[in-house]
């Protein structure tokens, strides 16, 4: 064996690397702190993120109460704006569309044409009447003049008989003559009679191709475009419309409500009330109990009261929420609006023993305790805590705090 090669392979002492008895070497140690401090620094990344996440809520904007006290309100009920007036229009006869001539949102007057059918064979028939009254009157002429010549011949007959010169079979045919032309010239005027009624009903049903407004209104849905057929009777199927649209008479505008059977007896006729729009809370209308409708819905346990509304502007529209308050006295003056803002009922929560909203300051929230009034219609009355113009979160979520990251949604 190679005594050199084997020197020239053995590890000096002083290169040895010192394991500490055999444990892992210095590096390694070293990786694993270094392992450990980037655990720490991701996790508490990690905490601060989610701790942080931005909460998607929705907001809306309040406003300043518009709206004073009233007098004493013994109770409210809601309900909706209903018309008493009310038609959807359609012909008199089924024919094809030839003209719409109203949209949505149209005024119209009585009698106005809305849209017309095709009339094609109507005319031919009221052309066919007409002219049959013209063959009848010529008839009734004819007759007129042999009833003419028959008078005169039975008067010669009388004039001969008187001297002799003819006999009284000449003169009894003659007078028969006349009888006989008279029931012709009857029957003739019948017939010139029929010939116009039967022109009258031929211009009827010219007219019923033409549709117009029963009454002064506003179109509030078209039904049906040209081409399409229209009966006043359902065909079935989906292929027959059964109106050309509908129209609402504005001034009829009222309000049902529904009143709960256990209060109705607090409801009298004439009685002062209130109406405030969902749409417009702002808006006090003053109104008074029509009638009481003697029938109660024993499913929901409520007796539907009509309320008449003293104002009514383009604001009215058919089928708006509303909530009545029904007063004890009518208001003598206009009352000064209470001051506040007017919150969404679904903005207010419970914190700390309290009402409060959170209101969205950019990318945050902020947690505010508010103080209440009065409602006003569907909204909760503020006094105190916010603002008009602030932006509050809408139904806020069980996650969201003081100082939340919020993302408003779209």
């Amino acid at each position: 064996m190679d005594t050199g090669l084997l020197k020239e392979l053995r590890i000096d002492g002083a290169h040895r690397e010192d394991h500490g008895g055999g444990g892992p070497p210095k590096w390694v140690w070293g990786l694993g702190a270094a392992l450990a401090v980037l655990a720490l620094a991701g996790g508490a990344a990690w905490w601060y993120w989610a701790g942080n996440k931005p909460v998607p809520v929705q907001t809306a904007t309040v406003r300043a109460n518009g709206q004073g006290a009233s007098a004493d309100t013994v109770l409210q009920a809601t309900g909706y704006v209903t018309a008493r007036r009310m038609a959807t229009v359609s012909a008199q006869m089924t024919g094809t569309l030839t003209e719409v001539l109203i949209d949505e949102g149209f005024k119209v007057k009585k009698g106005q044409v809305l849209a017309r059918l095709d009339d094609t064979g109507l005319k031919a028939g009221l052309a066919a009447a007409e002219a049959q009254i013209r063959t009848a009157e010529a008839n009734l002429g004819q007759v007129r003049a042999q009833l003419a010549q028959a008078q005169a011949d039975e008067r010669r007959q009388v004039e001969l008989n008187a001297s002799g010169m003819t006999t009284r079979q000449s003169r009894e045919q003659a007078a028969t003559a006349v009888k006989t032309v008279s029931a012709q010239l009857e029957a003739s005027q019948r017939q010139v009679e029929a010939a116009q009624a039967q022109a009258r009903q031929a211009k009827v049903n010219f007219d019923y191709a033409t549709v117009r407004a029963p009454f002064d209104g506003v179109v509030t849905a078209r039904a049906a475009q040209v081409g399409e057929i229209i009966s006043p009777l359902s065909a079935g199927g989906g292929f027959t419309r059964t109106g050309v649209g509908t129209i609402v008479d504005m001034d009829s505008l009222e309000v049902n409500v529904d009143v709960n059977e256990a209060y109705i007896a607090q409801v009298k006729p004439d009685m002062p009330c209130e109406a405030v729009l969902d749409a417009y809370p702002d808006w006090k209308i003053p109104a008074h109990v029509v009638a009481v409708i003697p029938s109660a819905d024993r499913g929901k346990a409520t007796v539907k009261v009509r309320v008449a509304l003293e104002k009514k502007d383009e604001r009215l529209v058919p089928d708006m929420g509303v909530r009545v308050s029904f007063l004890a006295a009518k208001p003598r003056t206009e009352a000064k609006p209470v001051p506040g803002v007017l919150l969404p009922p679904e903005a207010l929560v419970q914190r700390d023993g309290g009402d409060a909203v959170f209101v969205a300051q950019d990318d945050r929230a902020e947690q505010r305790a508010v103080k209440l009034g009065a409602d006003v219609g569907k909204f909760k009355l503020v006094t105190s805590g916010l603002k008009a113009g602030e932006t509050v979160v809408l139904s806020p979520p069980t996650e969201l705090k003081q100082g939340s990251n919020i993302v408003k949604k779209d």
